[in-house]
Formats: C-alpha cells, structure tokens, sequence
C-alpha cells in the first residue's frame, strides 16, 4: 500500500454570519416609539427617523414571508395595535 495521502479538500465555505447587534435598518433610534398605539403617521416617522429603506408591520394571526432583509424595519403590533417590539428583518 503506497503512504501518499489524497489531497485534501478543501472545506465548504461558513454561511455569512449576522450579528444581532447589527442595526442596519436604524431600530435602535426609534425604540421609544415601543409601547405608543401605531397609525400610519407614526409608522413613516419611525421608517423616516430608523433610516430604514421600507418598514413592515406585524400583526398576530396575519403571514409573513420569512426573508431576512437588514433595511428593512420590522414593528410588531398586539391586538390592539400598540407596538410590542421594532427590529430589523
């Protein structure tokens, strides 16, 4: 048997990694916004101030496509449109 080892390959490459500290879409400037009754008003204030390219409301119960999107900024609403949460995605 001969000792020559096959070549080695080469590894997959690592998916890019995201941090959840990354704030591309500009959630950390309109956290105060968290708490209020949502409007549309409000909603292009946030989306305004954010920096953020669009902005997305999430409601209970409604789908939502699962793509991940750095600009965009994601408010998430309760039952009775008061905004629970604002991030990225």
């Amino acid at each position: 048997m001969s000792n020559a080892s096959n070549p080695a390959s080469e590894p997959a490459p690592k998916p890019p990694q995201v941090s959840e500290s990354e704030d591309a879409c500009g959630a950390q400037r309109v956290q105060d916004r968290v708490g209020r009754r949502y409007d549309e008003a409000l909603g292009e204030s946030i989306r305004r101030e954010s920096g953020a390219a669009t902005l997305r409301t999430i409601r209970p119960g409604h789908a939502y496509t699962l793509e991940y999107r750095g600009d965009r900024i994601n408010v998430h609403l309760d039952g009775s449109d008061t905004i629970t949460d604002i991030g990225c995605g």
